[in-house]
């Protein structure tokens, strides 16, 4: 990677930038504001109530303790997908520091002072505000830059579940394995951190009752606190001006998910008077259906093989036809979503390895790969690992027993296969990145995986409340040969084209739009 390429990447994506380092900030404030009115209140009951701290400091521990993203995956369920998850996600990490430092700060007044202030007729009241807050408020300030500093890092993962920010960036860089796109995330965000970490630092200082130099330091949290309250009372009135005819696309947090997101949302936007919202890079089907199914997200691609078995828990079939039917019938009568017409390609699972590991063990198909699987390292995604129609079933048919298998992203795969920290990963036929880094394919000779063509799934209602929707949808029908979407791939992956801009290409020389 050069600083030329970088700083190019940057001036041409400044706007975007922008727009995403500006909902950064507001999501990880909102964040850390809710944890301090929930997090000071109750720092000072426990100081109050000593039997209290214990479980209160212990449970903020084991929510500390919790993964991210299972604590994501469980908040889903509940409140859906997009800010609101995200926002309580880094809410709850945020406690413990401003519980634990309230508490300490309280309790570690000395009882003298306590003690003069009662003398004075002081109420407990008066007490608090007057004279243990005030000198508590250095150490509760302490608690609230660690939480305002770890909130923002936390914060990046909320693109995984549609909240927006630094993270999309982050991780689409990570896909199409792009290091400018990754640093133009990831250094803004290191900023903001620090950033946060100044002011509050200041804050901190001005608020010090040993602090003699503060003669501004009543405009300065002023200031503040109407920074904070801004960014706690946008976000609740955003939605207000969001108009009833939107329809919400999902993709999934790989290139040809996001391009085929891209050529449903400009189809619509050009031939309808739909306005589209755009809720991409989501962390897989399991998030991104069960999003569709709450109505959080109204249509979104996805593949016949992967609502048979992964959704619909049924067994797959091979034929491609049967796949189709099985699966449409089922997904509109246990939840009432359509599967319209597929596109045209079949982008079924498959095996991939460098050339010359393939011919230092004479490796064309499966069956050829699970003789010497016990010398080998595989390294597929991670929703790979568990699918019933991935590695679970691929073991059982094959009886591929792996020396060691190593979860990763689905960028992240490919780099690791070039450096050769793996042997063996998973990949999609039509994927621009096996041609990119030269990789062999080998032959699923035993048939195992099922068809996988891409086709839109949407919501029974949207087609209900749009009749001339799924007629402009079916336009795509057969339009994409297994060529042309390796190449529409290959064009994002490796020459470093927007996915919306190939998207737009793909539309107009199809003639769907002008």
């Amino acid at each position: 990677m050069s600083l030329n390429k970088f700083f190019d990447f940057i001036l041409t994506k400044k706007a975007q930038l922008l727009s995403l380092a500006l909902k950064h900030i507001q999501l990880s404030a909102l964040a850390v504001v809710i944890a301090i009115l929930i997090g000071i209140p109750l720092g000072i009951l426990i100081s109050k109530k000593k039997k209290l701290a214990p479980p209160v400091i212990g449970l903020a521990n084991i929510l500390q303790a919790i993964p991210s993203l299972a604590l994501m995956g469980f908040l889903i369920p509940f409140w859906g997908i997009g800010e609101t998850p995200a926002i309580i996600m880094v809410c709850l990490y945020s406690l413990l520091p401003i519980i634990k430092n309230t508490y300490t700060g309280l309790s570690n007044i000395n009882p003298a002072t306590i003690e003069a202030g009662k003398a004075m007729g002081m109420t407990e009241t008066q007490l608090l505000s007057m004279v243990e807050l005030p000198l508590a408020l250095p150490i509760i300030m302490a608690g609230i830059r660690i939480s305002a500093v770890t909130s923002v890092g936390l914060m990046t993962i909320a693109a995984f579940i549609g909240a927006g920010g630094l993270g999309s960036l982050i991780f689409t860089g990570i896909q199409t394995v792009n290091p400018e796109m990754i640093l133009a995330g990831a250094i803004p965000a290191c900023i903001l951190a620090l950033l946060m970490d100044f002011i509050i630092g200041k804050v901190e200082k001005i608020v010090d009752p040993k602090n003699k130099n503060n003669k501004g330091s009543k405009k300065i949290i002023g200031i503040t606190t109407i920074v904070l309250i801004i960014a706690l009372i946008v976000p609740m009135f955003s939605g207000i001006f969001k108009t009833k005819n939107t329809i919400t696309i999902g993709s999934k947090s790989f290139t040809e998910s996001r391009l085929l997101g891209n050529i449903y949302a400009i189809l619509i936007e050009e031939n309808t008077d739909l306005n589209v919202e755009r809720k991409f890079d989501m962390a897989g089907t399991d998030v991104l259906f069960k999003a569709t199914d709450m109505g959080e997200i109204d249509m979104y691609p996805e593949y016949t093989g992967t609502v048979l078995v992964n959704i619909l828990k049924q067994d797959a079939v091979s034929d491609p036809d049967k796949t189709y039917e099985i699966a449409k019938k089922n997904l509109k009568e246990k939840y009432n979503i359509e599967l319209l017409k597929p596109l045209g390609f079949n982008n079924t699972y498959t095996l991939a390895l460098k050339k010359d590991t393939a011919e230092k063990y004479n490796l064309n198909s499966f069956s050829d790969l699970a003789k010497v699987s016990k010398s080998l390292t595989l390294g597929p995604t991670m929703e790979f690992i568990g699918r019933p129609d991935g590695l679970v079933g691929l073991q059982k048919k094959y009886n591929m027993q792996f020396k060691e298998v190593t979860g990763l992203d689905a960028g992240l795969r490919y780099s690791a296969i070039t450096s050769n920290q793996i042997d063996v990963t998973d990949a999609f036929s039509t994927d621009g990145l096996l041609e990119a880094f030269k990789l062999k394919v080998l032959k699923d000779d035993k048939g195992f995986f099922p068809p996988y063509y891409a086709a839109p799934i949407i919501r029974s209602e949207v087609l209900k409340n749009n009749p001339k929707l799924e007629e402009l949808l079916n336009k795509l029908a057969g339009s994409i040969t297994d060529e042309k979407m390796r190449n529409l791939n290959y064009q994002c992956d490796k020459l470093g084209k927007d996915p919306e801009t190939v998207a737009r290409e793909f539309l107009k020389s199809q003639n769907l739009i002008k």
